[in-house]
């Protein structure tokens, strides 16, 4: 604490994002990263862009990724918009479509749900109450469906999709009709689906094929997981025009060159390579569900996931107790020490090899 901090910093309790442990022979599966390498589109457009080009300023307007990505995604380059990861164009969200303030209405997110959120609401002075999961971990719409008048107001709705870090997915029926019941209070949806890749089928269960028909439906999206790109930090988001422009706006409002040359040209090579990422995204999926049947068999609780990570509880010991087992044996897991979810762990899904140590190591802790 600082004395020339002023009052909100003070009050704030910033993210801790997940270990990055220097030891590079722990098996590492506590942030969610993809186990397969970026496509090689990715690096030989990223190889022949370090050039004379980096002495210019990027292209603000990101124009050439907006259009690989418009392509990609079956919208109009209009109605994309590129950040510097996922979670800037989430802080960007909150400031552009939350009010702000004592008087302003609440937003609404989930008790159980990814971190970030409260961190953005508290940085931007944004009300919020937080709606819990059901037993059984999943998302209730009706639960936010408040109706003017009725219980308070509601000033906006968001949650990821599938949610983090239950990895349990919401159906696209039930996200369209949270988005027409918002709209008519003139209130925005933003889906983050920072993991539908993996939910079973390309973009089976994403919203973004409904942002037409949904003016305030607001998707965002990284190539960190899917793309296995999380070192490249690139995001972007889908939806209407205006809500694009309410993005630009506060982009510009704080730096309109948030994006290098080499992240733009990267990121615009991963959304066109579909053939490379469908393959090893499925082989993802086949990973996660191997590996859930075989713990399931072992006795663990295992939540239905939609991501590339399971939500796991263990039989007979808590859940700190086996984070600092698999440690100890040089698997490092995520442990959320929260109410509800403190016997849980979640474990990023490796390749084979790597989820076969995982089993070989909860079969030894649970004969102890």
């Amino acid at each position: 604490m600082s004395e020339f901090w002023n009052s909100r910093i003070k009050k704030l309790s910033p993210y801790v994002p997940g270990e990055q442990p220097k030891d590079r022979q722990i098996i590492k599966l506590n942030t969610n990263e993809n186990p397969y390498p970026p496509s090689p589109k990715v690096i030989e457009a990223i190889k022949n862009a370090a050039g004379e080009r980096l002495r210019l300023y990027p292209d603000p307007e990101c124009a050439t990724f907006r259009e690989a990505a418009a392509a990609r995604y079956g919208v109009k380059p209009q109605q994309v918009f590129a950040g510097n990861g996922s979670d800037e164009i989430l802080a960007f969200a909150f400031g552009a479509f939350f009010e702000s303030g004592e008087k302003a209405a609440q937003i609404l997110f989930p008790d159980i749900t990814y971190s970030f959120y409260p961190v953005y609401a508290n940085l931007w002075d944004i009300p919020y109450r937080t709606i819990a999961l059901a037993e059984d971990f999943s998302i209730n719409i009706a639960d936010y469906k408040i109706p003017l008048g009725g219980g308070g107001t509601c000033g906006g709705v968001i949650f990821p999709n599938p949610n983090a870090p239950t990895g349990v997915a919401v159906t696209l029926d039930d996200i369209l009709s949270l988005a027409e019941f918002l709209e008519k209070q003139e209130k925005v949806l933003i889906v983050d689906e920072a993991y539908i890749a993996f939910s079973g089928a390309p973009n089976a269960k994403s919203a973004v094929r409904s942002i037409n028909n949904h003016p305030n439906l607001l998707t965002v999206h990284t190539l960190s997981k899917s793309a296995s790109l999380a070192g490249l930090r690139f995001g972007f988001a889908i939806g209407n025009e205006k809500l694009i422009e309410g993005l630009c706006r506060v982009r510009d409002s704080f730096n309109s060159y948030t994006l290098d040359f080499l992240a733009l040209t990267g990121a615009a090579a991963a959304v066109s390579d579909t053939a490379y990422y469908d393959e090893i995204t499925n082989r993802v999926i086949a990973t996660r569900d191997r590996t859930a049947g075989a713990l399931r068999n072992l006795g663990f609780t295992v939540l239905p996931s939609s991501a590339n990570f399971l939500f796991v509880k263990p039989p007979r010991i808590s859940g700190a107790e086996l984070f600092a087992a698999l440690r100890r044996r040089g698997i490092l897991v995520r442990h959320f020490n929260k109410d509800r979810i403190a016997d849980y762990l979640r474990v990023s899904i490796g390749t084979d090899e790597h989820m076969d140590k995982v089993l070989e190591a909860c079969r030894e802790i649970m004969s102890n």
